[in-house]
């Protein structure tokens, strides 16, 4: 097997990174060689990378060379021009040095043709938006067998793959300008695996001047990110930090249990806008030393209001340990105008056996408490019923 050659010399030493590299010290990855950085900013149409902005400024300030990488998730030419203007919207603004890669590798049933399409759709919105240049990153099977040679012959290839000291030449490109050679590298600064990369100069922009905003903006789309739980976590100060409902987070990534989260599990996280965010309820879990003035001023709530719907008996004693829902927002004029009880959801229920059981609409049941999914309760989801 012949080897796919580098397209110029000298080779310059790099690495990629995302959230999952954690905290990084570029000072020390300067000082262990590396030259380059690559940085994930995001993936699809919603989901930006924790640590973009981070990785980005702490990068820069240590005098490294950087460039982007967004993940495609498109099934078709309309997602990937869609996910081309998200990727615009999240790096406008930043000054790369290198030129912005394409991930796309999460191709599952897509032909040839389409993936050809979908590519050519992302890269040339892209270059239109950021006036960058481009580089498509792919391992050495999908570069052999799903892009192709018209492709080959218009973007350069960043090419993955492990195991070896030169990449295989069996691809449509004649040489590479990236060169992914390991998922399992250990550099200075970095805690745990990086993947470890060679560059040629072929991978920096011919002019790095600040990336534009768009001509005509649009609105943005509530923003979503990942985070990954670390050891200590809770869903209350995800939720918090976050300025996010419990429910939402539980909603949104199926969490059958919320008590149960685990370290290195990855959650969805969506931002709305401030306005819609304090319209939602929240079950917050008391803690040691907590009581409800303290929690009704941290929340903008009144204490009446937590009394009245978590229907405690006595407002000097909460413990650690009790959940009390807090609601916020248009909700509590149309509790405190209805009788209405707090139900906890038992194993085997679902929304219309409560509503049958207690004579209310599932509607009234979705309204009142903000449902999401209206498929989707909990065993030990507090619901507020109102008759």
């Amino acid at each position: 097997m012949y080897a796919l050659e580098p397209a110029s010399q000298p080779v310059y030493e790099g690495i990629d990174v995302s959230t999952y590299q954690g905290n990084i010290d570029f000072a020390r990855v300067k000082k262990a060689g590396i030259e380059i950085v690559y940085i994930k900013s995001s993936e699809g149409t919603y989901l930006v990378d924790p640590q973009f902005r981070n990785n980005y400024n702490k990068a820069k300030e240590n005098g490294l060379k950087v460039g982007f990488y967004h993940y495609v998730r498109a099934k078709n030419t309309q997602q990937a021009i869609a996910e081309a203007e998200f990727f615009h919207s999240v790096i406008k603004g930043t000054q790369p040095d290198c030129r912005l890669a394409m991930d796309f590798e999460s191709l599952g049933e897509l032909s040839k043709e389409a993936v050809n399409e979908i590519s050519f759709a992302f890269l040339q919105r892209v270059q239109e938006l950021t006036k960058k240049e481009m580089v498509i990153y792919s391992d050495a099977y999908n570069a052999r067998t799903k892009f192709s040679v018209e492709l080959a012959q218009q973007y350069p290839l960043w090419i993955a793959q492990y195991g070896v000291s030169v990449p295989s030449s069996n691809v449509n490109w004649g040489s590479w300008i990236g060169f992914q050679y390991t998922d399992v590298g250990e550099v200075d600064g970095i805690n745990g695996y990086v993947d470890r990369d060679k560059y040629t100069k072929e991978i920096f922009l011919s002019s790095t001047e600040i990336i534009p905003e768009p001509e005509n903006p649009n609105p943005p789309p509530n923003q979503e990110i990942v985070y990954i739980v670390k050891r200590g976590d809770t869903l209350s100060e995800i939720a918090k930090k976050f300025g996010v409902s419990v429910e939402s987070i539980v909603a949104n990534n199926h969490i059958p249990n919320p008590n149960l989260i685990y370290v290195g599990q990855r959650l969805v996280i969506k931002e709305g806008n401030q306005q819609e965010d304090t319209q939602k309820e929240i079950v917050y879990t008391v803690r040691r030393g907590d009581n409800l003035t303290k929690i009704a001023r941290r929340y903008g709530v009144s204490v009446q209001s937590l009394v009245t719907i978590n229907r405690i008996a006595n407002p000097n004693l909460i413990y650690p340990g009790q959940r009390i829902v807090i609601t916020r927002g248009q909700n509590n004029q149309e509790m405190n105008e209805c009788k209405h009880i707090v139900y906890r959801v038992k194993r085997g229920d679902n929304l219309y056996r409560i509503a049958r059981r207690y004579g209310v609409s599932v509607q009234s049941i979705v309204r009142v408490n903000r449902i999401v999914n209206p498929n989707l309760i909990y065993p030990g989801q507090l619901l507020r019923i109102c008759r």
